[in-house]
């Protein structure tokens, strides 16, 4: 169990730390020579029943409550520090007032230096410090009064210490790893070594990992928890992680590393923030702040959604607009101060990533926020879904919710989502949603039929542009497709029709197309350009190019390049021929489709560019592979 100390400067919390573990967290000359902690210092022991105890000692000093932020953020324990002359200062009601904005649930207070007071003062400081954490996280924590000097109270307070770790819940292991770096630094003969407090997943020797929003990879090379060598460390744990394959200069404090790449940086949050009771003034849409999540300190600001401001002591939805990117993920705790960095405003907790670009503060936005602020993924997955037309990017909400693969397919399955697409760009979409948006895309289809009769029908990309609403081209080819299977619609691999519509040339079309038709079928594995169709059939080359293409309107011919039109029939035999060589050799290059089709080089190129168009392949270097089935992609065979 890891415990931070709070409190103000000089009320001897580096001391207090040292006569519970035997250890001076301070590790800096200048620390040592000036007395006073400026950065975090670290110290450790072990319980009789063999559990081990971290203290993060912080800086108590106003001006380094940056350095405070970075050691508490992620611990679950704090032990606030008070001196029984002085009694609670500034840096006292500040520091208590960030561990009740991070939420942290337990705690203890030390009365420090009773040696130096009459037992009346401490008395009457007890009574103060009661009465400030009455209203706080840390409501119900005891009050040990101590000397760090005279050693009275200090057997008293190392067994709560111990009890509280005994009752202290072990953090789930669930979620990709992650850690916050709050310290980088080198070891001769080990090299770079980062530490920090872990707040998601498990990490092993020999662990790949990134650095958030960056590709810098790195090899997990040895592992410390708590000081102590290990094999594997987890969430909750105070870690020391010696990597191979980055430099010093490629991470710093504030950086996360992280097991999954996918986790990224964000350069807006929307939040749930709870502003300071302590605050002169409201907190005022769009003020400047200085962000601390994890061992991160970056400026922003601070929007307030359906507001202007934001009363002291009141809970409100915000988005965080930051002027650097930010690691984070939902649930992350933050805490905001001024712009001048002296006085802490707020705090919260993240509750959706990313947000849309636009209509933030719209209240179908506001409603979605506040059925995402929950931790259970299941929940938020199964609201979001409800409250989304076209559904979200399963990869999104997988990230910012810090999901394994087994974690993210529980909570799909719990929400009963279907899915649309292939990852990464995979959408999830409820039953509902999908059911409209279907009902949609045929009354669409339905409408251009009425409007168009002489039309075979539109284009993929013209009818899901058609439609009443923005439809997501993966979600609208997950649908089609899915209606092309059941027969409900037909495709020639480029036009999507109803089965009973039948459309035909009229007038001058209809006697071309009566002699065109003969070139198009004489070799319909290669037929001729329009040129040669046009100089054999005695017509003019503009007359012929127009019944052509009409004819592909009427889903009679199939316009696969400017000068080049095919039956439909046909082009299917060439697909068809290209899925047998995909399921045969799994690729397919031009030399070997043109031998297989009995075809030449040019025509061969003109049928696989085509396939490439209409999504039945995929080209990669010199070589495609199939994306969709035969029957996907040109219909069910009438």
């Amino acid at each position: 169990m890891i415990i931070a100390t709070a409190g103000h400067i000089d009320h001897g919390k580096t001391l207090l730390v040292k006569s519970l573990t035997g250890t001076n967290a301070d590790r800096l000359p200048e620390e040592k020579k000036r007395g006073m902690t400026l950065d975090l210092g670290f110290a450790y022991t072990n319980l009789e029943n063999a559990t081990r105890l971290g203290f993060i000692d912080v800086p108590g000093h106003e001006r380094l409550v940056h350095n405070m932020l970075a050691g508490v953020t992620g611990i679950d324990c704090a032990l606030l520090v008070v001196a029984a002359d002085d009694g609670p200062m500034p840096q006292t009601l500040e520091h208590l007032a960030i561990l009740d904005i991070l939420g942290v649930p337990r705690g203890i207070v030390a009365l420090t230096k009773i040696d130096r007071v009459d037992p009346a003062r401490v008395a009457e400081v007890q009574a103060e410090i009661k009465l400030l954490i009455g209203r706080t996280s840390l409501a119900d924590a005891p009050v040990f009064p101590v000397s760090a000097v005279t050693g009275d109270g200090i057997a008293d307070l190392q067994q709560r210490v111990a009890a509280m770790a005994t009752e202290a819940q072990a953090h789930s292991a669930t979620g990709h790893f992650r850690l916050a770096v709050d310290r980088v630094f080198t070891i001769a003969g080990a090299g770079l070594v980062v530490t920090g407090t872990g707040f998601a997943g498990t990490v092993s020797r020999e662990d790949r990992l990134w650095i958030a929003g960056h590709d810098a990879q790195a090899r997990v090379r040895g592992i410390h928890v708590n000081n102590e060598d290990s094999a594997t460390g987890q969430a909750g744990d105070r870690l020391a992680l010696n990597l191979a394959g980055l430099n010093k200069d490629d991470i710093a404090r504030g950086d996360w590393l992280v097991a999954d790449p996918a986790l990224t940086l964000y350069r807006k949050m929307d939040v749930r923030l709870r502003v300071v009771a302590g605050t002169k003034r409201p907190l005022r849409h769009w003020t400047p702040v200085h962000v601390h999540l994890g061992a991160s300190n970056v400026t922003g600001r601070v929007v307030i959604l359906g507001a202007d401001n934001a009363a002291p002591g009141s809970e409100v939805l915000a988005q965080l607009v930051l002027d650097a990117p930010l690691g984070a993920c939902i649930g992350d705790r933050f805490v905001i101060r001024d712009q001048s960095a002296q006085i802490t405003l707020g705090g919260g907790h993240v509750v959706d990533l990313p947000p849309p670009r636009r209509g933030r503060a719209k209240p179908e936005r506001l409603d979605l926020l506040a059925a995402l602020d929950t931790p259970d993924a299941k929940a938020a997955l199964t609201a979001a879904l409800a409250r989304s037309p076209t559904g979200l990017r399963v990869a999104d909400f997988a990230a910012a919710r810090n999901l394994t693969q087994n974690e993210i397919d529980a909570a799909l399955a719990a929400a009963s989502a279907m899915a649309a697409g292939a990852p990464p760009g995979a959408l999830a979409i409820s039953a509902n949603a999908w059911a409209a948006r279907r009902d949609e895309l045929l009354e669409t289809l339905d409408n251009f039929h009425t409007r168009y009769p002489d039309r075979l029908g539109p284009a993929a990309t013209q009818l899901r542009k058609s439609m009443g609403s923005f439809i997501p081209e993966t979600l609208f080819d997950a649908i089609a497709a899915q209606l092309v299977a059941d027969s409900t619609l037909f495709s020639d691999g480029m036009l999507l029709y109803r089965p009973n519509h039948q459309p035909g040339l009229t007038g001058d079309d209809a006697k071309r197309w009566d002699a065109l038709q003969f070139y198009l079928n004489e070799t319909p594995e290669s037929p001729p350009v329009v040129h040669d169709i046009a100089q054999a059939a005695g017509m003019p080359v503009n007359g012929v190019g127009k019944t052509l293409r009409q004819a592909v309107r009427m889903g009679l011919a199939v316009q696969i390049a400017e000068n080049r039109f095919f039956t439909p029939e046909a082009l299917r035999a060439h697909a068809e021929t290209f899925e047998t060589m995909i399921a045969a050799e799994g690729e397919v290059g031009v030399s070997p489709f043109r031998k297989q089709a009995g075809i030449g080089r040019n025509l061969a190129v003109e049928v696989l560019e085509y396939f490439d168009r209409i999504g039945l392949s995929q080209r990669d270097g010199n070589i495609r592979r199939q994306l969709r089935p035969v029957p996907e992609v040109f219909g069910a065979l009438a």
